[in-house]
C-alpha cells in the first residue's frame, strides 16, 4: 500500500508540475510577445508623430534589432532606419493592403535579414490626401531564446524535483501508515499467541484512531463470545454427562444381572431420555438466541393470555389459576409465551412447599404475568445470577429434581425478544416472579 500510494502521489504531483511548467512557458511566451508588440507600437507611434510634424529624419533612429520604414501610397520607401532596406518594403504589397492602422503581422526574419520570427506593426501617418504607412519590424529571437532557456531549466529541474517529491512522499506516507503497520503487527501477535489482547491505539484522533478503537471493541466482543462459548460447551458437556452416565450404569448393571427387571429399567431409561431431550431442546433454543443477528423473523400474532395461561395451567394440577374476567392480549409468539409460563411453573413447583399461584393482569400498556410460590425464595444477592445459564443455588437438590439451570435463562431470553422484562421479588412467604410484556 505504501508503494502504491507513493507512486500515485508522485505521478499526480509530476503531472501537476508538468502542467504547471507548460502553462508557465506558454504564459511567459505570450507576455514576451505582447511586450515586443507593445515596443514596436511605441516606436511606430513616435515615427508617426515625426511624420505628422514634418520633422522626420532619414535615416530614422531605431534600437538594435528593430527596422523602421515609411512607405508611401505607391509602395515606395520614403525613409528607413539603419539596416533596413531602402528600396524594398518590409511587407509585400498584398500584406500591406491587408494591414489596418495598428495591426500586426508575423513574417520570417530571413526576409529582412533578422534572426528568428519578426513582429511587424503598421501605423498610418500623414495627411489624408497623401497618407503613408509606418512599418516597424521587431525581432522575436530574444523572446525565443528566453523561452528556450526556461524550458531547459525546467527540464533539468523537473527530474530532480520529482525525485525529491518521491522521497518526501515515501517518508510522509510511511509516517501516515505507521499506525496501520502497528495495528497489523499487533493483530499478528494476537493471532500467533492466541491470547486476549488489544491493538495499539494511536493518539492522532483520526480515522485510524477510530479504526483501532472499533477493532478493540470487536476483539473484546469476540473474547467475551469465546469465553461464553467455552463456558457453554463445558456446562453442556457436564449436564449431558449425568444422564448418559446414569443410563450407561443401569445398562451395565442389567447386563450382568440375570434377573433384571426390564420394565423398571426401561422406565428409568425413558426418564433419563426425557431429561436429555429437554436439555437438548433448551440448548438448541439458547444457541439460536445467541445467533439473534441471523435469526429469521418469526410470525407474531395477538395472543389472548387468559386462555393461554389456562391451557398451560391445566397441565399442572397443583397450580392455582384464576382466569381474568376480560380478555388480555399481547403481540408475540404464542409458543414462546407458553414456554415462558411453563418454565416458570416448573421452577416454582420444584421449590414450592405446597402452593403455586398463577395470574395475569393489565398494567396500563403492559400485561403482567405473575407466578408465586411458597418456597424458600431467592436471596436478593442471587436474583441476577439465577438468570445465567446452568446456575443452581442448590445444585444437588435441583439435579435430583431434574433441573438443568436453563429454565430462567430461557425465560429471560424469550421475554427480551418480546421487548419485555422479568423481575424477582419476595412473597409472603416464597418468591414472586413477574413477566412484563407490552400490549402491542
Amino acid at each position: 500500500m505504501r508503494a502504491r500510494l507513493s507512486l500515485i502521489s508522485v505521478v499526480v504531483l509530476a503531472l501537476g508540475l508538468a502542467g504547471g511548467g507548460v502553462g508557465l512557458v506558454a504564459a511567459l511566451n505570450v507576455a514576451l510577445l505582447r511586450a515586443v508588440n507593445t515596443q514596436a507600437l511605441t516606436t511606430a507611434e513616435g515615427v508617426v508623430a515625426l511624420v505628422n510634424e514634418s520633422s522626420l529624419s532619414d535615416p530614422i533612429a531605431a534600437s538594435p534589432g528593430v527596422q523602421v520604414q515609411v512607405v508611401d501610397a505607391q509602395g515606395r520607401v520614403v525613409a528607413s532606419s539603419p539596416g533596413a532596406d531602402r528600396l524594398v518594403p518590409i511587407l509585400y504589397p498584398d500584406e500591406l493592403r491587408g494591414m489596418g492602422d495598428g495591426d500586426g503581422l508575423r513574417i520570417p526574419g530571413d526576409r529582412i535579414r533578422l534572426d528568428g520570427e519578426v513582429r511587424v506593426v503598421a501605423r498610418v501617418a500623414g495627411p489624408p490626401s497623401n497618407p503613408v504607412h509606418v512599418l516597424v519590424a521587431r525581432s522575436t529571437a530574444d523572446v525565443a531564446q528566453a523561452v528556450r532557456l526556461l524550458v531547459i531549466v525546467l527540464l533539468v529541474l523537473f527530474p530532480l524535483l520529482v525525485a525529491l517529491l518521491a522521497v518526501v512522499t515515501w517518508r510522509v506516507v510511511g509516517a501516515v501508515l505507521r499506525p496501520v503497520e502497528a495495528l497489523r503487527a499487533g493483530a499478528e501477535e494476537i493471532t500467533g499467541a492466541a491470547r486476549s489482547d488489544r491493538l495499539p491505539v494511536p493518539d492522532s484522533g483520526d480515522e485510524i484512531h477510530r479504526l483501532a478503537v472499533t477493532l478493540n471493541g470487536m476483539l473484546h466482543r469476540l473474547d467475551s463470545a469465546r469465553a461464553r462459548q467455552r463456558a457453554f460447551v463445558a456446562d453442556a458437556a457436564h449436564e449431558l454427562r449425568s444422564p448418559l452416565t446414569n443410563m450407561r450404569t443401569e445398562l451395565e448393571v442389567a447386563q450382568r444381572l440375570s434377573d433384571t427387571d426390564w420394565p423398571a429399567l426401561t422406565t428409568d431409561l425413558l426418564t433419563d431420555v426425557d431429561r436429555l431431550s429437554r436439555l437438548v431442546d433448551d440448548l438448541l433454543l439458547l444457541a439460536r438466541a445467541d445467533d439473534a443477528a441471523t435469526r429469521p423473523a418469526r410470525a407474531t400474532e395477538d395472543v389472548e393470555l387468559g386462555s393461554l395461561l389456562a391451557e398451560v395451567a391445566a397441565r399442572y394440577p397443583t397450580v392455582t389459576y384464576e382466569r381474568p374476567a376480560a380478555p388480555l392480549f399481547a403481540v408475540g409468539e404464542r409458543d414462546a409465551f407458553g414456554r415462558v409460563v411453563a418454565n416458570l411453573l416448573d421452577n416454582a413447583l420444584r421449590h414450592a412447599r405446597g402452593s403455586v399461584r398463577l395470574a395475569v393482569a393489565a398494567d396500563g400498556p403492559y400485561r403482567i404475568i405473575s407466578v408465586v410460590d411458597d418456597g424458600p425464595g431467592i436471596p436478593a444477592a442471587d436474583r441476577e445470577r439465577v438468570f445465567h445459564r446452568f446456575t443452581r443455588l442448590d445444585d444437588a437438590r435441583a439435579r435430583d429434581a431434574g433441573g438443568s439451570g436453563l429454565g430462567l435463562a430461557i425465560v429471560r431470553e424469550l421475554v427480551r425478544r418480546h421487548r419485555g422484562a422479568v423481575t424477582l421479588s419476595d412473597a409472603e412467604p416464597g418468591l414472586r416472579v413477574e413477566v412484563r410484556l407490552p400490549e402491542g
